[in-house]
């Protein structure tokens, strides 16, 4: 007589359908905001400049590239909202966090975030069905990070008006290599993650 098998799911399994009801999506978006916060607190200030080097884009990139561009947007949103409120996941600043620092000279680097997250995920998404995924997370990291840096330098040059190459100077130009580093890692990151839960 044949003996019935029992299969019982795996962990992997098992949080994936965690992950896509309701509450799963709830709390992985509040992980990620955490996240993003934690990458706030990696900063270097710069002498010269009111724009500090931090992890944020790294975690800002990785957060579109792991949730996708709709729950990557809505969790960006998410972080804006915590840090609107006054509670401490941006950058720490002399201008104290809130609102006041949403609008201050890193407003407009902030106030990107969602968009940067979209991108990221939305063109890796598409360019993955036609090229490696690594290739597809370089190229969308990319073009999300000059979205960044022209959302940064536009603000910053409506607060203080400076000539263009001061603008440069200030927000753009000092962190290149950083960038550039930030991309290649989160597009590594992300296809090393992909091989292994083929997500």
């Amino acid at each position: 007589m044949p003996t019935a098998t029992v299969t019982t799911p795996s962990r992997a399994s098992s949080f994936t359908a965690f992950a896509a009801t309701i509450p799963g999506r709830i709390l992985i978006g509040l992980a990620a905001t955490l996240f993003v916060a934690a990458a706030a607190h990696a900063a270097f200030p710069l002498p010269f400049t009111p724009v500090p080097f931090t992890l944020q884009p790294l975690a800002v990139l990785l957060v579109g590239l792991a949730l996708g561009p709709v729950d990557g947007f809505l969790v960006m949103l998410a972080y804006l909202a915590e840090g609107a409120c006054g509670l401490p996941v941006f950058t720490p600043s002399v201008l104290g966090g809130g609102v006041p620092q949403l609008l201050g000279p890193t407003g407009g680097f902030l106030m990107s975030y969602p968009i940067v997250a979209f991108l990221a995920g939305g063109i890796t998404s598409r360019l993955r069905r036609i090229a490696p995924v690594f290739v597809a997370a370089l190229v969308a990291c990319t073009v999300a990070v000059i979205l960044l840096f022209a959302f940064g330098a536009g603000w910053f040059y409506q607060l203080t008006h400076l000539p263009l190459r001061t603008i440069l100077t200030d927000t753009v130009f000092p962190y290149l290599p950083g960038e550039a580093v930030k991309i290649l890692a989160a597009a590594g990151i992300f296809s090393t993650l992909s091989r292994r839960s083929r997500i």
